[in-house]
């Protein structure tokens, strides 16, 4: 039965066999879309299985719930287990744009930190990332390789995080120690040379096999298909854990890695022409002084869970995590001899910065303490979480260089003269958040459930120019409630209904310009809506969200060139609203899932008329995704497979939805053959991305003002085998 499953969620139920058919209904189309592993056939090698650890893995980790079973939340999300994250050689989070409609770039640059959006917001990479459930920073590379699965969650989460963008947040769940000893070495090849190897190991020991310990290595050369762009990149990662008596778990982690790499800049409009596709390896960041942008990071956490009866329990983490960047580049910025700074100039020329941010620490240091109960009041039951969540945020800068040194042309390339001058201030930051929340999941019925929670957050936040001039300092306290009901048709559907409320907590910069300098502004408190459908029949199983998502907007009103000319105020609202569809289908050796999400966004009441009732810049209005598996009956363990791509034209400016980026689709064709070899398994892999070389532009974000244009990756194809003993 398991094997029916999609992989990216099948390994969610293992613990709840009753509702086995229900859980890709509860995910969002992604998790529905992981298609399962060859079932296996009598005597024959079988495609290595997902290991289900002692942990809850039925579990959201990010929803809240505690043991609730995905099936039963009231929460879209996408759940990626290792074994997808290695059939769809997913190598980075903006790799699920591939696979999942809600997620879609946003700023993706080659050698760069990923940034997405998420039901058409941004989500900030400072406030929406979790690791196992607490707050990181991702402003940074976050390797994948000791990750045991990814987990995004759709929609305004202001019950999961005291202050993050409405959208979504993303939580990466660590490998930890396996029940069965575990040892994997993986191998990849990539076009142009890139080279990946990587090692899993996992062994319990000691008396009554109390102690584990798992430990991750990898190492890749860098040689993507664009030119000036290759690195590496390492990590090292060991996890372990101590039963130190039936019902207590001690777990410790600790992760390092690095990453060095020119990070790839974008193209732009060539005057008021959207420019024909470059050349796929052109690479604009070509000077000879270019550097790479270095990413450095050092993760750990603890953890201690204590069964109190069997009632009650309690947990404590702790986690830690610092960052360095280098972050630098020949920044190819506007036109200064058109006068638009926007984009590039008419005939293909630009102006050039020399870019340098140089030791950029980054520091998050983050403690939860929770209760959890599951107890009945009479003929109600309930699942009750409370605690408290304390985070420390700090971001030092030096003095950085961005200085104009030259045009360059896209077809005739110019050299120019380096100037690392630090000749400008940045601003250092620092936050202290404390989060008091509750939650509490009632069983009114059999078949009639209401979700409670409430999350109080107090923040206080700092920050000061490089130079010690423009400070600020304030303090706010915030309510994030949220509210949803079930009704459970029969155990394979359910119906659902939520309303919750996230917050955004924002200061005016310190600066002449504005008038309000420095003033704490009200909170950005979010609103959304929603109802879920989700259900399986047979091979078939199903999930439909209808949403509905309003978020304050603020923004500077005057001319903002001069002192007190500005004023950074309340601007109307973006309203995004829209349906998330997603389906699985199993037929004999056939798996089929796809899914859709159609978005309407839109803003309004803007002091600027010119913007109201325009489309975001860079929110597609319908992405489709799908993915096809055939598990081929003639060869044992082994399974080929298809996927596309699809999403809507892309807006470019937020005054004029005329001017787009066209749709595009994008095929991909991958394979995987389990070979038994004595005792261990060879797992041998294959892909082609981009079959037919489409080539065009995929995205079209905006930055400081300046309209970027990033291409669709060329045709490449990957290899990999894995051997597991």
């Amino acid at each position: 039965m398991l094997a029916d499953l999609p992989v990216a969620v099948g390994i969610t139920m293992a613990r709840n066999r009753s509702a086995l058919v229900s859980p890709a209904a509860a995910a969002a189309f992604a998790a529905c879309c992981g298609l399962p592993h060859a079932a296996a056939q009598s005597g024959s090698a079988t495609l290595p299985p997902v290991t289900v650890t002692s942990r809850a893995e039925s579990a959201l980790a990010i929803g809240g719930w505690g043991d609730t079973p995905l099936a039963r939340l009231p929460l879209p999300a996408s759940v990626y287990d290792e074994a997808a994250l290695k059939t769809y050689d997913i190598q980075r989070l903006s790799d699920l744009t591939r696979l999942d409609p809600a997620v879609n770039d946003a700023y993706n640059a080659v050698g760069y930190w990923d940034t997405i959006t998420l039901r058409g917001f941004v989500i900030d990479n400072r406030f929406n990332y979790r690791r196992d459930g607490l707050p990181i920073n991702a402003e940074t590379s976050v390797p994948l390789d000791n990750k045991q699965r990814i987990e995004v969650l759709k929609g305004v989460t202001g019950m999961q995080a005291g202050t993050s963008a409405p959208g979504g947040i993303v939580n990466f769940v660590v490998k930890r120690p396996t029940e069965d000893a575990l040892r994997s070495g993986f191998l990849q090849w990539q076009t142009q040379g890139s080279v990946r190897a990587a090692a899993d190991l996992s062994q319990r020991f000691g008396e009554d096999r109390a102690f584990g310990l798992r430990a991750n290595a990898a190492y890749e050369s860098l040689r993507p298909d664009i030119n000036d762009a290759d690195g590496h990149r390492w990590l090292a990662a060991l996890a372990g854990d101590w039963r130190l008596a039936p019902g207590t778990l001690l777990e410790a982690e600790f992760e390092s890695s690095q990453r060095s790499q020119a990070s790839v800049p974008a193209f732009s409009l060539l005057g008021d022409r959207l420019p024909t596709s470059a050349d796929p390896g052109l690479n604009l960041n070509r000077q000879p002084w270019s550097q790479p942008v270095v990413f450095g990071a050092n993760t750990g956490s603890l953890r201690f869970s204590q069964a109190i009866n069997e009632q009650w329990r309690w947990s404590a983490q702790a986690a830690t995590q610092r960052l360095t960047t280098d972050d630098r580049m020949a920044f190819p910025f506007g036109c200064g001899s058109e006068g638009n700074y926007d984009r590039f100039c008419s005939d293909g020329s630009f102006d050039v910065y020399d870019f340098r941010s140089d030791n950029e620490q980054r520091r998050t240091d983050t403690a939860e303490l929770a209760l959890h109960a599951a107890f009945a009041t009479g003929s109600v039951g309930h699942a009750l979480s409370l605690g408290v969540l304390g985070t420390r945020f700090e971001a030092n800068f030096e003095r950085q260089a961005f200085n104009w040194v030259g045009s360059d042309s896209i077809d005739h390339p110019v050299t120019l003269p380096a100037d690392p001058t630090p000749s400008f201030d940045t601003t250092n930051r620092s936050e202290r958040s404390t989060e008091y929340f509750i939650r509490d999941a009632l069983r009114l019925s059999d078949s009639l459930g209401l979700w409670l929670a409430l999350r109080h957050t107090q923040i206080s936040r700092r920050s000061v120019s490089t130079s010690g001039l423009e400070a600020t300092d304030y303090s706010q306290s915030i309510n994030s409630p949220w509210l949803a009901a079930t009704w459970q048709l029969d155990p394979a559907q359910m119906l659902y209904a939520s309303w919750g409320r996230g917050a955004e907590s924002d200061v005016v910069p310190n600066r002449a310009a504005y008038v309000n300098a420095g003033q704490a502004l009200p909170a950005l408190m979010s609103e959304q809506f929603e109802i879920g459908w989700k259900g399986a029949s047979g091979g078939a199983t199903w999930s439909l969200a209808a949403f509905d998502i309003t978020r304050p907007v603020y923004a500077d009103a005057g001319s903002c060139f001069d002192p007190d000319t500005c004023t950074r105020q309340a601007d109307g609202d973006a309203r995004h609203t829209g349906i998330e569809a997603g389906a699985a289908l199993r037929a004999g050796p056939w798996r089929l899932g796809g899914g859709l999400q159609w978005l309407k966004a839109r803003r309004s009441g803007s002091q600027d008329p010119n913007v109201n009732g325009q489309r975001p810049v860079n929110v597609p209005a319908l992405t489709f995704k799908a993915q096809l598996r055939y598990a081929v009956p003639q060869v044992p363990a082994l399974e080929i497979g298809a996927d596309v791509a699809a999403e809507g034209d892309r807006t470019m400016f937020p005054y004029d939805s005329a001017q787009r980026l066209p749709g595009f689709a994008i095929v991909g064709l991958n394979g995987q053959w389990a070979q038994r070899a004595g005792a261990s398994t060879l797992t041998w892999r294959a892909g082609i991305d981009n079959l037919f070389d489409k080539q065009g532009w995929k995205e079209s974000p905006t930055q400081f003002g300046h309209v970027y244009l990033f291409q669709i990756a060329g045709r490449s194809l990957r290899a990999s085998v894995q051997l597991d003993w």
